[in-house]
């Protein structure tokens, strides 16, 4: 990684350690996880090593989930544990809605849908 840069697979990884308690599958096999990216902060001072900041949109299975707050708050807890992640956002989002065609090979297995 250049410049102490978060490694992207080391974040998905994390994230993947993600489980909404009532599905025995993670939020990123379950699709749950449209996007992540990585940003560079702006240093302070210039002699500062660049901090990075780490964005992921995701959503719910049903937008009544009560679990979301927590399953946000396990997941930008988990980002954290990333070298290099300063701070980590991590929005529930609705559009699109999530459906059962999301669900990765492993995750619909996992959940006998094949």
């Amino acid at each position: 990684m250049v410049d102490g840069a978060p490694d992207p697979a080391a974040v998905w990884d994390q994230l993947k350690k993600v489980y909404d308690p009532e599905i025995p599958v993670n939020i990123v096999d379950l699709g749950l996880v449209y996007s992540m990216d990585i940003e560079a902060l702006p240093a302070p001072n210039p002699a500062d090593a660049p901090a990075y900041k780490v964005g992921v949109a995701m959503t719910l299975t049903a937008p009544g989930c009560g679990m979301g707050p927590a399953i946000a708050e396990d997941a930008k807890t988990k980002i954290l544990l990333v070298p290099g992640v300063a701070s980590a956002d991590v929005r529930i989002t609705w559009e699109p809605a999530w459906n059962q065609s999301m669900i990765s090979e492993e995750g619909k297995m996992k959940l006998g849908l094949i």
